[in-house]
């Protein structure tokens, strides 16, 4: 895992982007606002790492598919979170979107009080549908701190030490430089 500071910059950017289009277009499970504002920040921060242009929001929906990197389709999924993130954090994936055409996932988290984002790790899908546990729409799943949600759809987790490890950006794009020319 490493961590980055998110520019003011960045979030006004995104914010305005929010202000303008919708993000959550699957028409179930669509996350409000706030969660359709992390997923664009976390989505925006790898672009920046990977020297990727910035979403636009002018493509409409995008099918599960944030980033295109040398042929792989990266669909980045971000937490919030009110804390740093721990290794035994879980992060959620809405079931529904395993049909999406995606081959990478990249797994993010924003801890809301200092403006940190981290890379958590990285899966491919087929990596993804292996390590991660599956519950059921309506199932509890409770957190370290004994609060707990109801899932509003199928969903999976992944724990952080279930991800592909990188501790750096020069890692992440090794790691899929390798992927894309199959040595991973």
């Amino acid at each position: 895992m490493f961590s980055i500071a998110i520019s003011q910059e960045l979030k006004e950017y995104c914010g305005e982007l929010i202000t303008n289009h919708n993000f959550g277009n699957r028409g179930f499970a669509d996350g409000n606002r706030e969660e359709q504002y992390t997923g664009l920040i976390g989505q925006s921060m790898i672009c920046r790492l990977l020297g990727s242009p910035l979403p636009t929001g002018e493509g409409g929906f995008d099918e599960g598919v944030d980033i295109e990197i040398n042929g792989l389709r990266v669909d980045v999924k971000t937490m919030g979170r009110t804390t740093p993130v721990r290794e035994y954090y879980v992060n959620n994936f809405i079931a529904l979107q395993k049909n999406y055409q995606t081959d990478v996932y990249f797994f993010c988290s924003i801890d809301k009080s200092t403006s940190k984002f981290t890379v958590c790790g990285w899966v491919t899908k087929a990596q993804l549908l292996d390590r991660a546990e599956f519950y059921k729409k309506g199932t509890k799943r409770y957190r370290s701190d004994k609060t707990w949600f109801e899932t509003k759809a199928d969903l999976y987790e992944i724990a952080n030490d279930k991800l592909n490890v990188v501790n750096s950006p020069d890692e992440l794009r090794v790691a899929i430089e390798e992927l894309n020319s199959g040595s991973k």
